[in-house]
């Protein structure tokens, strides 16, 4: 995957796809859909790096998501076919959008319609929790699944690469910690290197982290996961699944909370 790597979803409404995390996902996509709009620049993201540019067609209006998400959840109700869960997720990072809590409030409405069974999950990466507007959105989600990819911050600014050099490990577990039970933590495990420097979350000193952050946080599951698609960092190599099993389970059992992986 080059650099220059264009996004993968074209449409502000996507799928449904089959999610290894939530089941049958119907994706949001509050970023352009022909660029990349992100507050993390990570080594890992399927939608490749932010150099790409944000593209011509902006964020999507608040109205435009709504009329979009109203007309697929019709077709979907006609032919019998639920989701179980609306997602926003995307080319980026959906709580950047200004209008991301009114979007919140029409998605919920239209789920509370059309199918009031399904969930509604944000995939987030942490990075605007010192924001009360975004919090409180993130509060009304049935899945606030927000990422913690590293407890020590040579390693997080190093593999998520924040475009705020104000963001620290040390204030977003603080800022995860206020969600505590309301938050899923989801972790993307990997290794390898980028550019000559090593990247690896996997080791000891770093799972020891973890484990000493999601205590302090104290949320609802952990979500530990490994790369499924191709990087736009080339030299990054998948968790096997046996070791992975293995991390959850001692995380588990270090801190009594549920871990899922996938």
């Amino acid at each position: 995957m080059s650099k220059d790597q264009r996004v993968l979803f074209h449409s502000t409404i996507f799928g449904p796809i089959h999610s290894r995390r939530l089941g049958t996902s119907l994706g949001i996509n509050l970023s352009p859909t022909d660029g990349k709009v992100c507050s993390f620049d990570c080594l890992y993201c399927e939608a490749g790096f932010n150099a790409q540019g944000p593209g011509k067609s902006g964020l999507p209006r608040r109205e435009a998501v709504r009329e979009q998400l109203r007309a697929k959840l019709e077709q979907m109700k006609q032919q019998g076919e639920a989701p179980d869960v609306l997602t926003f997720s995307g080319n980026g990072e959906p709580t950047v959008h200004p209008e991301f809590a009114g979007i919140m409030d029409d998605v919920i409405a239209l789920r509370d319609e059309f199918f009031p069974q399904a969930k509604v999950s944000v995939l987030c990466n942490s990075t605007r929790l010192d924001r009360p507007e975004v919090c409180r959105a993130l509060r009304r989600a049935d899945n606030n699944i927000l990422k913690l990819d590293s407890a020590i911050e040579s390693t997080m600014r190093r593999l998520d690469r924040p475009g705020d050099k104000i963001f620290t490990v040390d204030r977003v577990i603080g800022e995860l910690a206020t969600f505590a039970d309301e938050a899923i933590i989801q972790t993307m495990m990997l290794r390898g290197s980028y550019e000559g420097e090593t990247v690896d979350n996997t080791t000891p000193e770093e799972i020891a982290a973890l484990i000493e952050a999601y205590k302090r946080i104290r949320p609802r599951e952990i979500m530990l996961y490994s790369i499924d698609r191709s990087t736009p960092a080339e030299e990054l190599v998948k968790v096997p699944a046996e070791e992975l099993r293995a991390i959850g389970l001692q995380i588990e059992e270090a801190t009594g909370i549920h871990v899922q992986v996938n």
